[in-house]
């Protein structure tokens, strides 16, 4: 028996040496982009492991991102793109302690990634990497009956240790794509099926851009080269049209001044841990000695290019800028389509709103602002003659054109047959000069653009109907809030010419309460946008009524089974106490909310919902409390921002959560941005965001139940007297307040029947006196009365000494309320 085991051990000891030996030879001879990859497979080589992967943390080291995997896909084990660092999973927990994490499947039940899976039979490994301190994890899952045994783990040691010093680069931090630890200053690797790529600090500045400048996409630099040479490059990039071997070609590039300059690709396809050729390594070196040049005409004939497969409004905008703005090095370029009198933008470039004049911010109402034409007369002239107009520096114009280019200005309007079909804006900060080639370029590429603009808007006309319908029935602006700010952004569908029924509000309702709203109505065509405003004034009309959350909703969910409809709709909506820090939240089958804690930590709301609005008659939609505190962001989106054909909805929040996390809610308009950046456009999307901030002061509230008794209403006013001595009110400010209330008391009391309620609230100095009842009826001010009337004064008495009174519905009944300025 001891021979047994000492020969076990031997065996054991023979397979980590075996491991440390291959990664001293992996180590050594691989090329670095596939370096860490073949760590990573000694893993599925040494330990039996099924899967393997690294994650390290992102920029702000909240989030731990993946960098690499090996193995079998990892959603077949529930293995995510992202973990909050101060989250609850194993992840993050070996991150934060520093020490391996080992667990069986009975341990596993309660980890809720694996509640998701079919079947929890594996085993899991978390190991952290370290160079200085702790630098990431790497996560192993074997399928053994017994798990990782002794040797396993010594092997895995081995690798994690290995996978350290490799020193991955933070996914999305400064230099990740360009950083000397993963690829050469010459070098490249590209991930084929992303577009991803890592590029080596000599190549950008053959491409011209700054590395702090670059996005990591293929797309950017492949628009730097020149339209003929394009064919050559893409049978290289593209994973359909290549195959496991060397390549080498030579392309050019344009420049922003003088001749475009060749250069020389030498690459190498790789396959990655599932056997598909998807990373292109290799170098680029410049090549131009070799070759000759050519002249600006190489820009028109780009753009000429571009456009000719440009198929909205968008593309062909996006196309104009892409083609003039670095040619011309200007600070600033918009293009607008003329609809009749007004310009609506369709890019802007830089996007942000403070670079833009204030004219144009006042009008930002959605994603791109839209100006008057006959707020720019010297704009005006320019479209009626036709022609393109230069302003030198100094020139005098109005601000709104001034602005755009003190340096300079350029005005191309865009003729297409026999009308204008908008016009292009570039500007220049620094005194600029213009010479015959770049007026040359310009007018080329106004006519180009011109004409291309035509044929998009034929592609674009019902798609912009429809638009226009949605845009129409969502909120023009949000209200302000006590104690809050909102923003929300909507983005319509690129995908097809039918758009959603995405849709958002926010409701202000009484006693500082705010509901926000948003909603999805199922499809995709004019209906679904028409249902969608229907769904959107019902909920609005029903909160009005200061229903609870979940009766709005199920009065929301009546109405529609009723409509004669087959679509239905999902609808998330939130309560929240501005005065408290109190919500209350209700879904119908909708995505929960995230909350961004004041800590930066991120929280997917765990909250019951009910069906989909329109599915089920009577269905039940559950109350879920939720806890605000000061600086806490609610965040509320459609599936169309997290959810695609190739992304799972659950990993979507995920990364939704992780990107949430990594804003700075003190600009919660760059915010919404940043998380709309790249977004998917294959459905709609809605976003709601609000900050809470909570009340600089809060009203006084105190309220009485008025019992029917013949002393109701000297009770009443003895409460009103009490409650106003204690909020420190001179008894020479009650007269007023104690004769509405035994009006509006008194009315209560004779012309309805069951529970009446009195509540004062006081805020500044404002004292307002509301009286609830449960009849619907509301007073009615007599137009005369009569010396031998006996009743009918009291709405009179009520209105003279009020500076400002009214009735509202409340469920079911009403409330009259008035409000009286009491002395300082």
């Amino acid at each position: 028996m001891t021979s047994v085991v000492s020969g076990g051990a031997a065996v054991g000891r023979t397979r980590a040496l075996r491991a440390e030996v291959a990664l001293k030879t992996l180590t050594a001879d691989l090329d670095v982009p596939g370096r860490l990859r073949g760590v990573l497979e000694q893993a599925l080589v040494f330990s039996g492991a099924a899967v393997a992967a690294v994650y390290t943390p992102d920029e702000g080291g909240d989030v731990l991102c993946l960098v690499e995997t090996a193995g079998l896909p990892r959603s077949l084990y529930g293995l995510r793109d992202a973990y909050p660092v101060a989250g609850p999973s194993p992840v993050a927990e070996a991150y934060r302690t520093g020490g391996p994490v080992w667990l069986k499947p009975s341990e596993l039940a309660d980890c809720a990634d694996a509640r998701r899976l079919p079947s929890r039979d594996f085993h899991l490994a978390v190991l952290p990497t370290r160079v200085t301190g702790t630098a990431g994890c790497m996560v192993a899952i074997g399928e053994q009956p017994d798990g990782f045994d002794e040797e396993d783990r010594r092997c895995l040691d081995l690798i994690a240790a290995a996978v350290a010093r490799q020193a991955p680069a933070r996914p999305g931090a400064p230099g990740a794509a360009t950083g000397p630890g993963r690829v050469p200053p010459n070098g490249f690797s590209l991930a084929v099926d992303t577009g991803r790529v890592e590029v080596g600090e000599e190549i950008l500045q053959l491409f011209g851009i700054a590395p702090d400048e670059f996005d990591g996409k293929v797309e950017t630099l492949l628009g730097l080269t020149v339209p003929e040479d394009l064919p050559s490059l893409m049978s290289v990039v593209e994973a359909d049209h290549t195959s496991l071997g060397e390549r080498e070609l030579e392309f050019r590039v344009l420049r922003t001044a003088g001749s475009p300059r060749w250069l020389r690709l030498r690459g190498r396809l790789v396959p990655s841990g599932e056997g598909q050729a998807a990373r292109l390594v290799g170098t680029v070196a410049d090549a131009s000695t070799l070759r000759s040049g050519v002249n600006d005409v190489a820009r028109v004939q780009r753009l000429a290019a571009a456009l000719s497969t440009a198929g909205t409004v968008r593309d062909v905008s996006k196309a104009v800028v892409t083609a003039l703005r670095r040619p011309l090095r200007a600070d600033r370029i918009a293009l607008a389509e003329l609809e009749g009198e007004r310009l609506v933008v369709t890019v802007l470039d830089p996007p942000a709103p403070e670079v833009w004049p204030e004219l144009w911010r006042m009008e930002w109402r959605g994603e791109w602002p839209d100006a008057s034409v006959r707020a720019m007369p010297t704009l005006a002239t320019a479209l009626r003659e036709g022609r393109a107009q230069i302003w030198p520096a100094g020139t005098p114009l109005e601000p709104a054109l001034a602005e755009v280019g003190p340096g300079g200005l350029a005005v191309l309007p865009l003729p297409a047959g026999n009308r204008m079909a908008g016009a292009c804006l570039i500007g220049w900060d620094a005194p600029h000069d213009f010479g015959p080639d770049e007026r040359a370029l310009l007018t080329a590429s106004a006519g180009l653009a011109g004409a291309a603009l035509m044929r998009a808007h034929a592609l674009d006309a019902e798609h912009e109907l429809v638009s226009m319908l949605q845009r129409q029935l969502l909120p023009r602006r949000l209200p302000t809030l006590p104690g809050a700010v909102a923003v929300a952004r909507y983005l319509p569908t690129t995908a097809g010419l039918e758009v959603g029924g995405d849709w958002y509000d926010v409701i202000p309702l009484p006693d500082n309460h705010v509901a926000f709203v948003i909603g999805d109505v199922q499809g995709h065509s004019a209906a679904a946008a028409t249902l969608m405003g229907q769904m959107r004034t019902a909920l609005r009309a029903y909160a009005a009524e200061v229903h609870p959350p979940d009766v709005v909703v199920s009065h929301a969910n009546r109405l529609l089974m009723e409509m004669e409809t087959d679509l239905f709709a999902t609808c998330c909506y939130v309560d929240v106490d501005m005065e408290e820090g109190t919500a209350w939240l209700v879904r119908a089958g909708h995505l929960p909310p995230v909350l961004r804690l004041p800590n930066g930590e991120t929280v997917l709301v765990e909250a019951e919902g009910g069906p989909p609005l329109g599915v089920v008659t009577q269905a039940d939609f559950p109350l879920t409390p939720l806890r605000l505190q000061r600086g806490t962001v609610l965040a509320l989106t459609t599936d169309g921002l997290v959810e695609s054909p190739d992304t799972d909805i659950d990993d979507g929040m995920a990364r939704f959560a992780a990107e949430l996390a990594a804003t700075d809610p003190a600009h919660l308009g760059a915010v919404a941005d940043a998380l709309l950046d790249g977004a998917r456009r294959s459905d709609d999307v809605a976003l709601l965001l609000m900050r809470y901030d909570g009340m600089a002061s809060r009203p006084q509230r105190e309220s009485w139940t008025v019992w029917r008794v013949p002393e109701a209403v000297r009770h009443a006013r003895r409460f009103t007297r009490r409650t106003l001595r204690t909020w420190g009110v001179s008894a020479d400010s009650m007269d007023s307040a104690l004769l509405v209330v035994s009006e509006l008391v008194t009315n209560a009391l004779v012309h309805t029947d069951g529970k009446v309620r009195l509540d004062l609230t006081l805020v500044n100095n404002r004292l307002r006196v509301s009286v609830s009842d449960t009849s619907p009826r509301t007073p009615i001010k007599p137009t005369r009365i009569g010396w031998e009337a006996t009743g009918g004064r009291g709405v009179l008495l009520v209105e003279a000494v009020s500076a400002a009174w009214g009735t509202v519905p409340v469920s079911g009944g009403k409330q009259v309320w008035s409000e009286i300025n009491l002395d300082a």
